[in-house]
């Protein structure tokens, strides 16, 4: 294993604390700022808007320069943005604190994914983006936990000043360990714009909306539902959500390994396994164990989605994949945000606390539908002898000879 997949690994482990650890301190946050806890909530969906928006528009800014070169001023930018947020005087400074933070998200998972598969042979490229993303995983089990209690015992912003002391620790190591990768040679912005004429990057992106959406669907409302479904003890959450942690985590681990051997079938399995067990968890939530059981499953079966999705699209979008993989990125958290609407809207409906599991049901059996409605397309477009779409065409007449071979390999 390169060592410069350790050294993304541990800038995703930051980036991944740092998104989810706020959810836990928001009481802590609220009580120091004098605001509501809802008020306080918008540092959560102002970093998710950060990252829907900031994966394009950073990666289009980073087109003029190296990849290495990029993802450290990601890091950079991502640890000035936790700087703000510990030594904020006002609640809006540390919003700001979070928008900035939540700029370098998406596109470092993009580039970050662009890199990562080419550190490797083509027959490993989905084992090296779930190395990366292991950093994301392991930060739910590990940093998350580890940041709410250091907040609740020493204070909300020592959490925050260790989280940009890891993306320090991550811009060093990227310094150090990531190869030089100049941008290539001839891709233009056009050329990255491109590959959104392309239907498959479009179906994989709408796969990864709807299937990632499916999980978060659930998971956002798992406090409630556990508390008042299941009956746990509010300060039992905190353990399922490290169990789901750990569910991520194999499962981020085998989806990358089975996706370089099988991506398509990957993709129908973890989709249609997800859909299944979503539907289950609204009887599985009135047992303990039966629930804690299925929050680990529905944690691995929706990240073994990660790495063939972001395989997918950079495999789609062929000689210029590093702005539709920072999109891909922000279509994760569009499916976080469009679930947790509807979860809440079925719940509001009078629908009940489990109701959510079966949005979450529907959302990933669609995303299953599209994995099967793409295979078939490619299948069609095969047989024919019609390349993939236009993105190709695009692309490869202003890629170099050499380039475009390694499009094509």
């Amino acid at each position: 294993m390169p060592l410069a997949l350790v050294a993304l690994a541990i800038g995703a482990f930051g980036i991944g604390t740092t998104e989810f650890v706020i959810m836990g301190l928001l009481p802590e946050v609220a009580g120091d700022f004098g605001v509501s806890i809802p008020t306080a909530g918008l540092l959560v969906t102002g970093y998710a808007l950060g990252v829907m928006f900031g994966a394009p528009l950073m990666t289009v800014l980073g087109t003029k320069v190296s990849r290495k070169r990029m993802l450290m001023l990601l890091m950079g930018l991502f640890v000035v943005g936790n700087l703000v947020s510990a030594v904020a005087p006002t609640f809006s400074v540390m919003l700001v604190g979070r928008v900035v933070a939540s700029l370098a998200h998406g596109a470092f998972f993009g580039i970050g994914s662009v890199v990562a598969a080419d550190l490797v042979a083509p027959d490993k490229k989905a084992g090296a983006i779930a190395m990366m993303f292991t950093g994301l995983t392991v930060a739910n089990v590990v940093g998350v936990p580890l940041g709410t209690f250091i907040g609740q015992s020493a204070g909300w912003r020592v959490t925050f000043t260790v989280v940009a002391a890891l993306g320090v620790l991550g811009l060093v190591g990227i310094a150090r360990l990531v190869p030089d990768m100049p941008r290539a040679e001839g891709v233009r912005l056009r050329h990255e714009l491109a590959a959104f004429k392309n239907v498959q990057v479009l179906l994989a992106m709408a796969m990864t909306v709807l299937g990632f959406g499916g999980v978060f669907a659930a998971i956002t409302y798992i406090a409630p539902m556990m508390t008042h479904v299941a009956g746990y003890a509010d300060g039992s959450v905190t353990w399922l959500l490290v169990l789901f942690g750990l569910g991520m985590v194999v499962g981020n681990l085998v989806g990358g390994r089975f996706a370089d051997r099988a991506l398509m079938p990957m993709l129908y399995v973890s989709l249609g396994a997800l859909a299944v067990v979503l539907a289950l968890f609204t009887l599985t939530a009135h047992d303990k164990i039966a629930a804690a059981v299925t929050v680990a499953l529905i944690g691995a079966l929706g990240f073994a989605t990660v790495p063939p999705l972001q395989k997918r699209v950079l495999d789609q979008a062929h000689g210029a994949p590093t702005l539709a993989s920072a999109v891909n990125i922000g279509a994760f958290n569009l499916g976080n945000a469009l679930s947790a609407w509807l979860g809440g809207v079925v719940i509001a409906a009078g629908m009940g606390y489990t109701a959510p599991n079966w949005v979450g049901a529907v959302l990933a059996a669609a995303a299953l539908l599209l994995a099967v409605l793409s295979a078939a397309l490619e299948r069609r477009a095969g047989s024919t002898g019609h390349t993939a779409g236009p993105a190709v065409a695009d692309t490869g007449q202003s890629l170099p000879a050499q380039q475009q071979a390694a499009v094509h390999t």
